[in-house]
Parts: C-alpha cells; sequence; structure tokens
C-alpha cells in the first residue's frame, strides 16, 4: 500500500483557484515558474505523445495581446462588452501560461483523449502553482478558441489549438468560498 500523503489530500480537498483578476504582482520569474511547468508536464498522458506545450505569457506581451483581442473581436463583430472581457486577462495579467493542445496522429490514442490530457495539463499547472503559494486561474474566452486569434497571437499550426491560459501571480484579496456540488447527486455506485 502506498503511503499515505495528507498534506497533498488536504490541499486538494481546499484548493481554491484565484479570480485571474485579483492577481497582482510579483508573478513568477522564469526560475520560479520551471517547476509549475514541470508539474504541468507530470499529466497523465497515454501513448506519451505529449498533446500539449506550453507558451509563456510575460508581461511585456500582454498589450499586444490586448490589442490584437480587440482587433480580431470588432472584425468578427463582437459586443464592445465581450471584446472587454476578453482583452481584460491581458490587461490585467502579469504572467499566464498557454497550454496548446497538439493533436497528434496516432492508431493508439484518440483524439479526446489527448484533449482530456491538455485539460488535465491545466489543472495540473494551476495546482502546481497554487501549491507554490501563487495565485493561478484557468481562463479561456472566445479569443482562445478563433482561429484569427489564436494563429495571429501564438502562431499555432492546423492541429493545435488552446486548452486554456492559466494566470499566475501574487494572490490579491481572498475571493470568497464559493458553492461546491454535490457529491451525492453526481455520484452513482455500482455493486455489481
Amino acid at each position: 500500500m502506498t503511503q499515505r500523503n495528507d498534506a497533498a489530500l488536504e490541499f486538494l480537498l481546499s484548493r481554491r483557484s484565484r479570480p485571474a483578476k485579483t492577481l497582482v504582482a510579483p508573478a513568477p520569474t522564469r526560475e520560479e515558474l520551471q517547476p509549475l511547468l514541470t508539474a504541468a508536464a507530470r499529466t497523465p498522458d497515454h501513448g506519451k505523445l505529449e498533446p500539449w506545450r506550453f507558451i509563456v505569457i510575460e508581461a511585456a506581451a500582454m498589450p499586444r495581446l490586448a490589442e490584437l483581442t480587440e482587433t480580431v473581436g470588432q472584425n468578427l463583430g463582437k459586443t464592445a462588452e465581450d471584446i472587454a472581457k476578453a482583452r481584460s486577462q491581458f490587461d490585467l495579467g502579469h504572467l499566464a501560461v498557454v497550454v496548446v493542445e497538439v493533436q497528434r496522429d496516432s492508431p493508439k490514442v484518440p483524439a479526446i483523449e489527448q484533449s482530456y490530457s491538455a485539460g488535465a495539463a491545466c489543472l495540473a499547472l494551476v495546482n502546481a502553482a497554487l501549491a507554490a503559494g501563487w495565485g493561478a486561474n484557468w481562463l479561456s474566452g472566445w479569443a482562445s478558441h478563433e482561429r484569427q486569434f489564436c494563429q495571429q497571437a501564438f502562431d499555432l499550426a492546423a492541429n493545435e489549438r488552446i486548452a486554456g491560459i492559466v494566470h499566475i501571480a501574487t494572490e490579491g484579496p481572498k475571493p470568497p468560498e464559493r458553492p461546491r456540488p454535490d457529491l451525492a447527486a453526481l455520484t452513482t455506485w455500482m455493486d455489481r
């Protein structure tokens, strides 16, 4: 039997993402970010395909991405409210990691399992950042699913898409606890 890790279990039972708009400077340095990326890269990966990669957005790149979000949004006919919400993550961002899903040709690993692995990498990165004492939040939004934005912002290949944008910085005001799912309503037990 594996030795129980009560500290890790307690962390997982009490973990709480921090809204990106509440994160403040400083953000992790490149050196401080390395173990968080290492933890994210240990996510389950059927077939060892590495169906994800990371793009680190540092503070100096945020204004360009905010402007690009506005330009693409206007080209698409998005409302001013939709554009403002989408660009706010870059207007307010200090550091973010784009987790890029990379679909690989595989006769054994279906595309959906590769998508799940990319999503798991996002959560692993959020949890690693929180465990390291940073505030972190996994965002997406219309821009991250819009091909024009993805290509111009991050030069994504045809087999790539954004799984998530994980913002990491110093935790600002602590958010109130939010309601959690009713586990009994979501769980079915099978005994035969």
